[in-house]
Formats: C-alpha cells, structure tokens, sequence
C-alpha cells in the first residue's frame, strides 16, 4: 500500500560499549526508525473528524516502521525495551502527530511482531526542523523493570519542516549497562515495610 504524504525513512542505530567507565557486557544497542510524512490536515484549517486520514495512514506507517526495525534488530526477540513518538512540524496541531500514534492501528503492528505484553511508551512534541526526537523506552514485557527505561534520540537535519509530521518506533536490546537502582516492586515492598515499622526497629 503506497502512502503519498512519505517523503523519507530515517533510521537512528547506536551500540554503547561502556559506561562509567566500565565495560558493557554485552554492548547495548540502541535503534530507531522513523517516517517524515506530509501532514494530511496541514492547510485544511481545523478539522473535527480525524478517522479518515488515521485509518488510511496509521497502518501503514505502523507496518512499515516495524518491519523497518525488526530488520534493523535482526528478529523481534532482540528487542527488549520499545517505544514510540510523534513530532510536529510548527504548522501541525499536536493532535495531528498523536492522530497517528495514539491508535491500535499503529501500535499493535510492533506490539504483536515482538510479543509485547506492556503499552508502548510514548512522546509528543512540536518544533523545527532538527528538533531532537526523544523515544522513552520500557520492557516490553514488564513496566516495571527499571533497568529497561532508556530514551531513544537522534534529529533529523531537514525534518520537520512546517507542514510535516515525523512519527518514530524505537527499540533497545537490552537494559542500561550497569543498572543497579532496582525494580519498582522493591520501593513498594520498602514503603510497605517502612508503614509497618515507622520507626525503622
């Protein structure tokens, strides 16, 4: 299915091989995909019903933003940490990049193809061409593994422009090098413990 509005796909790939000055092992590896579309509301004034352009355009970027990535990866089972973003052009509404994400006709084509059980982690945002693009991440499997909450970024020089939409997937393959700030399950088990025991004995 083609899509008139695509003008380019950009694809963001970063491996981290230390931090802290310790090695990573394995290495972490940090990947994005993202399609820069012309924005099909832009010069339309306000437009109340947005299902139309949604049920055209969402799936279609949903499939081939996931294939994209999953390519990129090597297999859906390397993906441990997803996410995904819009980023409006200066011309855009808001809405207008949400449209596109905020819909199980985007989402579930990366949800599925890496058997996630979490929802994807997201960002909206406007601005200029060259504006950072920020994907949060979070195991795809579990939102509260903390070792897993990483952020995706990278620009693109010449994109948005006024009257475009960029709309992004974003994946890691693992969770920070050297986590150790532990689950969201151990505060609540020691929040649970400091009610019981107040005075810490």
């Amino acid at each position: 299915m083609s899509l008139p509005e695509l003008r380019k796909v950009v694809t963001y790939d970063e491996d981290i091989l230390s931090d802290g000055g310790r090695a990573a092992n394995p290495p972490l590896r940090m990947i994005g995909v993202a399609a820069v579309v012309t924005n099909p509301w832009a010069g339309r004034g306000y437009v109340q019903d947005l299902q139309p352009e949604i049920r055209r355009m969402a799936p279609v970027l949903g499939k081939l933003l996931t294939d994209r990535l999953i390519a990129l990866a090597g297999s859906g089972d390397a993906i441990q940490a997803y996410g995904k973003a819009a980023l409006c052009g200066t011309a855009c509404e808001l809405e207008h990049g949400s449209a596109l994400i905020h819909t199980l006709r985007f989402g579930n084509f990366y949800r599925e193809a890496v058997a996630a059980k979490t929802y994807l982690g997201f960002t909206n945002s406007r601005g200029p061409a060259n504006t950072q693009i920020q994907i949060p991440l979070m195991d795809k499997h579990d939102s509260g593994r903390r070792s897993h909450y990483l952020t995706v970024q990278f620009s693109i020089p010449d994109a948005p422009s006024h009257d475009e939409l960029v709309v992004a997937l974003g994946a890691s393959t693992g969770g920070r090098p050297h986590h150790r700030i532990g689950d969201r399950y151990k505060d609540l088990e020691d929040m649970g413990r400091d009610i019981d025991n107040p005075a810490g004995v």
